[in-house]
């Protein structure tokens, strides 16, 4: 039988350090949710944004899957395998920490935000030899479809992590309707709405809601008004 978990935008944490304003769908830093640590491999999906000149000194990491998507604006990033690159909207980047990595990011821009969706996956395989790949998505190809953004493969669509996920933006014309048919037998998939509303397996869904679905094959997606939502098909257990 299928199941669900409904994640209502108003439920996430947050974290105002002026700064940065930040929402977590999942138990981060210093908001802790026991019901909320994970939803399968899926460990992390924070909603932040980075006021002007601002940003996160440099810090380490190790033994995950981490994945940057930005919204609106900028964002720098440098890091200790020696990548000094500025990812913008419409790009998505990864990096696979292994056995580990430091690195900043900072929004370089004195008079606009930036906005972004950080999300960690826990690894298929520990102490990978770390890694990092950035690319700029057509975002043509989002439009009334399920774009593929990341996947296990390196020769698909999109980045690649070392794990049997696969993930997709998506932006629906109001009343558009497609079905997803899940990749691998056993993943559930977390839905993330970014804007405007949408219907899943009869769920309404509003911006920045979050639903996670597991043990099903398909599902139904309506947009029942203009909307942009992403996919996140992820394995349930290791």
């Amino acid at each position: 039988m299928k199941n669900t978990v409904l994640h209502k935008a108003n439920t996430r944490g947050h974290a105002d350090h002026g700064w940065l304003n930040a929402y977590h769908s999942f138990s981060f830093a210093s908001w802790y949710n026991p019901e909320r640590i994970q939803f399968g491999m899926l460990r992390v999906l924070n909603d932040d944004t980075i006021a002007a000149g601002m940003g996160f000194g440099t810090h380490p990491h190790d033994n995950m899957e981490i994945i940057t998507i930005p919204l609106e604006g900028d964002l720098a990033h440098k890091d200790s395998m020696g990548n000094a690159e500025v990812i913008k909207t419409g790009d998505v980047q990864v990096m696979s920490a292994g056995t580990g990595i430091q690195h900043s990011e900072f929004n370089p821009n004195a008079d606009q935000r930036t906005k972004l969706f950080q999300i960690w996956v826990f690894p298929k395989y520990r102490n990978v030899t770390p890694r990092y790949q950035q690319i700029t998505l057509d975002v043509t190809e989002q439009k009334n479809n399920f774009a593929q953004i990341l996947s296990p493969n390196a020769d698909d669509a999109g980045v690649w992590i070392y794990q049997d996920a696969w993930f997709y933006l998506a932006d629906f014309d109001k009343d558009f309707t497609k079905t997803y048919t899940i990749n691998k037998v056993n993943n559930g998939l977390y839905v993330f709405v970014i804007s405007g509303t949408i219907i899943v397996d009869d769920q309404e869904l509003e911006t920045r809601d979050g639903l996670g679905i597991w043990d099903f094959s398909t599902i139904e997606i309506k947009a029942t008004t203009d909307a942009k939502f992403l996919l996140m098909e992820i394995p349930m257990n290791q």
